[in-house]
């Protein structure tokens, strides 16, 4: 038996309370709760205090090979009684049960840690062409298991028709980096690619790349509209190409839709009314 089964054994004998073998100490219920855990251990002081309490000798107290018939001090002798091993039978019960209590509580936390690194995965069960229709991977761990698969992909990493995550490959995509031929991220490339930096056929943002391109920074082979403009037809506040149309206290719809028919007669109404949009509100 050790020192904290002890402590409790002789303190339930004399019919104390935790808080009043406290009060007798001059500590705080909850140093008498932790000595009796065994997740702390008294100061000497305490120990010879408590041996004069219990009446037990401090030897007893501190080794803990020493039972029942060791418990006497100083040649006072007493008898162990069956209310003494009910007692002793209860204080292990009792500590069974806290060490059962935090068994559980760790076995919570490593259950919560492996939830936390493992992440949230689904993969939902109708399947298109053997593909699943919709997959969801969200993980720490960024291994092959981390990536979303289906003709709907969420995830870290996400491939599929649609797709949502930070890195994500579809046809549609969206993420912090997308690649795909509508792809919408802070770094997007595709056919038709916006975001802070994008590259694509047609590209919009705030520094964008493209044959067709509008944002603060433009570059488009064929036309680029922004604050700085460059390509062979250029629209913007500062423009640079072979055909240029400088903005400087605002420009008309109809001289930027003129301006652009000029020089591109057949350019898709769609595309050039997106032009003609990111051209008006410039600055």
């Amino acid at each position: 038996m050790n020192l904290s089964e002890k402590i409790t054994r002789e303190r339930r004998r004399l019919g104390m309370s935790q808080e009043q073998l406290a009060d007798r100490l001059g500590i705080t219920r909850q140093s008498v709760s932790k000595w009796e855990a065994g997740t702390s251990t008294p100061e000497i002081s305490k120990l010879v205090a408590m041996s004069e309490l219990f009446q037990v000798s401090l030897d007893y107290m501190l080794k803990d090979y020493l039972e029942e018939e060791d418990r006497l001090e100083s040649g006072l002798g007493r008898k162990v009684s069956g209310e003494d091993r009910q007692w002793e039978q209860e204080s292990r019960r009792e500590q069974e049960r806290y060490h059962e209590e935090e068994n559980r509580r760790i076995e919570e936390k490593v259950d919560a840690l492996a939830r936390y690194i493992k992440g949230y995965q689904y993969t939902s069960k109708t399947k298109i062409a053997g593909i699943p229709l919709v997959s969801v991977r969200f993980s720490r761990n960024l291994g092959k298991d981390s990536v979303a698969k289906g003709i709907i992909a969420i995830g870290n990493i996400a491939i599929g028709v649609i797709s949502f995550g930070a890195l994500s490959v579809g046809v549609i995509s969206l993420g912090a980096v997308a690649l795909g031929i509508l792809a919408i991220a802070a770094l997007a490339v595709g056919l038709l690619a916006w975001g802070a930096v994008a590259i694509g056929v047609v590209a919009f943002g705030s520094a964008v790349v493209g044959i067709y391109s509008a944002g603060v920074a433009a570059y488009g082979r064929e036309i680029a509209v922004g604050v700085s403009a460059f390509g062979r037809t250029a629209i913007g506040e500062t423009a640079r190409g072979e055909n240029c149309l400088v903005w400087y206290e605002g420009i008309q719809a109809v001289e930027i839709e003129k301006f652009l028919d000029g020089y591109h007669p057949g350019l898709w109404k769609p595309l050039k009314d997106v032009l003609v949009m990111f051209g008006t509100h410039i600055g």
